[in-house]
């Protein structure tokens, strides 16, 4: 017998673990909450990760460049020096006014500024994690390290929430702590529809697998008037 068209649905993976085989009549009442059942963790009690560090290459290599830029063009200078020549011109006018300029001008206070800013800008570089655009999963290998991408958790949620009875169109964004859901109704009572919204996106937060589960906040409204 073939099955129903209705029936399938490809967006529905099922989670990959040993469980034992349920019977044939409770086959289809626990297939949907089997594939967004969240897996068990390893080595924590918990599972939480910390967030993923981000290498920082391109400003390491800026930085790099730039001191390696400095210092070839002062040891060219030394060298030349060293070797009988004169000193080149820009050295001797910065060595003039380093010499000359007293610590209250303000072409000294507008380049430590700039210098402090930089130096700032460097120390919280260091001390951050970045890579905000990743959210940190439940580890289920002890070996194995998992990201989730914000923006595929937030259309993973989307088509959960396009599953409800009323929802016309829906709008999601997935941040560090919370998940900020705006969808649209054309029928149904928009307290039933924020209800089902409610429990079917909790249990798709969880279905993500992630470290720490963001809070949920759902705004349902009306569609505006045409013309």
């Amino acid at each position: 017998m073939s099955e129903p068209q209705g029936s399938e649905d490809t967006r529905k993976t099922p989670v990959l673990e040993k469980t034992e085989q349920p019977e044939a009549g409770a086959l289809g009442q626990s297939a949907s909450a089997a594939a967004y059942e969240p897996l068990g963790t390893a080595g924590d009690e918990d599972g939480r990760q910390g967030r993923f560090w981000s290498a920082r290459r391109v400003p390491a290599g800026i930085l790099a460049l730039l001191l390696l830029v400095a210092a070839g063009a002062f040891l060219y200078d030394v060298v030349a020096v060293r070797a009988g020549r004169s000193a080149l011109r820009w050295r001797t006018w910065l060595a003039d006014q380093l010499a000359e300029r007293p610590l209250d001008d303000t072409a000294v206070l507008v380049g430590a500024g700039i210098a402090a800013a930089v130096g700032l800008w460097l120390i919280v570089l260091a001390a951050t994690p970045g890579l905000r655009d990743v959210l940190p999963m439940r580890r289920t290998h002890a070996d194995v390290r998992a990201g989730l991408h914000r923006g595929a958790a937030a259309m993973a949620l989307r088509d959960r929430a396009m599953e409800v009875a009323g929802v016309q169109s829906v709008r999601v964004r997935v941040k560090r702590r919370k998940v900020d859901v705006r969808a649209l109704s054309h029928f149904r009572e928009l307290d039933d529809v924020r209800a089902d919204l409610d429990t079917t996106l909790a249990d798709g937060i969880r279905g993500l697998g992630l470290s720490r589960s963001p809070a949920l906040a759902v705004r349902v409204a009306r569609p505006g008037r045409k013309g």
